[in-house]
């Protein structure tokens, strides 16, 4: 019997989902943005508020969805997956309760410390702005200042690269967070590993790493990302598998600690000269780490679903050995001062060899717009990194550049090196040419 989905969530990771499921499911999708590309993969697509737990239940319970997979982590901190599965449709995604693992970075790192994770980075979580500014000035050291909420992926200011102490002072009493956590300084290079998890099992996914910082070189504010890639290996060129190995193991203790734990969850770890240490963990894909993921994925993916669902032992998941590139168009200006409105000229059969994925556009009857967000994401895939590369710059091309903007250093060879050059230096390591 073909199941019926439910996918929450409008942007570039939730096309990659429905991408993902189409052909094997009856898809319905709901988020509060129309995504083009999602609602010509889905038989129905409304709009609603997707963080508005009656809502989607609702909506669920009139297409008869069967499972449910909640994408973003707005619609996780408001309960979405509580509401879901409470009314009897199995929400492939953590409940609120677990999902705090992400939803709240004080919580985080305390339970990291609670059940002694390896590779969590020294801490303190403040309520008082004072307080944590009276920290930075007697800390031995340079620190990441993190919110303690959700922030977008764009909250964290790390004093030593992103600011001064003076700096990140400033930040701290201008947004008079609620809670603010204050994180040793993590020197090296990251990446993620994602996990696919239901019933204390775990399935893990190749390392990827995102590019946060809005311009090339990695100069700039923090966005959501700006795009990513991975190797056609489980490792990224800077990796050794002894440091992917190090990875999941910490991602194992993880899932042990997490009882009752569903859904994907994310380790962003940084890999220091010690190993890899913990930046955080998110209760969901990330954005743009699913559009990596999920094209090489050859498990299909409701098969994990339904057997998380059905109490039987998650499948093995099998990976194409190919390599990814992944890189977002962002409108002009983005993301301090987005500049809306520029025509989207690129589609699905313009995109040429690379897959296309919508983010946040705005689909009107002459053609496709963007909005103050993320537009769309062009992802290669390929043998190698460099050819992965190519597809990706190709689509871009073909996109222009009018009212957009993309980093298209991304998954080049010379910033490859760069990132292989900076741990073999972090490592004391000599390298031949």
């Amino acid at each position: 019997m073909s199941e019926t989905v439910l996918l929450v969530g409008g942007g570039g990771r939730e096309h990659a989902i429905a991408r993902a499921l189409a052909e094997d499911v009856t898809l319905y999708a709901c988020a509060a943005n129309r995504n083009p590309g999602i609602a010509g993969l889905a038989t129905a697509f409304k709009q609603l508020d997707e963080t508005d737990p009656d809502a989607v239940v609702a909506y669920a319970e009139a297409v008869d969805a069967t499972l449910a997979v909640v994408g973003p982590e707005a619609p996780l901190a408001e309960g979405v997956a509580d509401a879901l599965d409470e009314a009897g449709i199995y929400a492939f995604a953590p409940q609120s309760t677990e999902a705090r693992i992400e939803t709240d970075k004080g919580f985080q790192r305390e339970f990291l410390e609670k059940h002694e994770i390896p590779g969590n980075p020294a801490f303190e979580v403040f309520s008082d702005d004072e307080a944590a500014c009276a920290f930075i000035d007697e800390y031995d050291g340079d620190l990441a200042v993190k919110p303690a909420g959700l922030t977008g992926g764009k909250g964290v200011k790390v004093i030593g690269d992103q600011c001064t102490p003076e700096e990140a002072k400033a930040y701290i009493r201008e947004n008079d967070y609620e809670r603010i956590v204050l994180e040793e300084r993590l020197v090296g290079e990251e990446f993620t590993v994602q996990a696919f998890v239901a019933n204390g099992e775990y399935r893990v996914t190749p390392a990827i790493q995102d590019h946060k910082r809005a311009y090339e070189g990695d100069e700039g504010p923090n966005t959501g990302g700006m795009g990513s890639y991975s190797d056609a290996t489980f490792e990224l060129p800077f990796m050794t598998e002894d440091d992917y190995t190090a990875a999941v193991e910490i991602l194992d203790a993880v899932v042990a600690a997490l009882d009752g734990y569903k859904g994907i969850l994310y380790g962003q770890f940084m890999l220091t000269a010690e190993g890899p240490k913990i930046v955080e963990f998110n209760a969901r894909f990330g954005d743009p780490e699913a559009m990596n993921t999920l094209p090489v994925l050859e498990t299909p993916f409701v098969d994990v679903i339904t057997a998380a669902r059905d109490g039987e032992p998650l499948p093995s998941l099998e990976f194409a050995d190919e390599a990814t590139v992944c890189k977002y168009a962002v409108p002009e200006g983005y993301p301090t001062d987005p500049k809306s409105g520029a025509l989207v000229a690129i589609d699905e059969e313009s995109a040429g060899d690379a897959l296309l994925f919508y983010a946040s556009v705005d689909a009107r009857e002459d053609g496709i717009y963007t909005t103050t967000s993320r537009s769309f994401a062009v992802v290669g895939v390929a043998d190698t990194i460099t050819e992965a590369e190519a597809i990706a710059e190709e689509a871009l091309e073909k996109a222009g550049e009018e009212g957009l903007r993309s980093r298209h250093d991304i998954g080049k060879a010379d910033l490859l090196k760069q990132r292989v050059d900076h741990m073999a230096e972090l490592r004391g390591e000599t390298r031949v040419e």
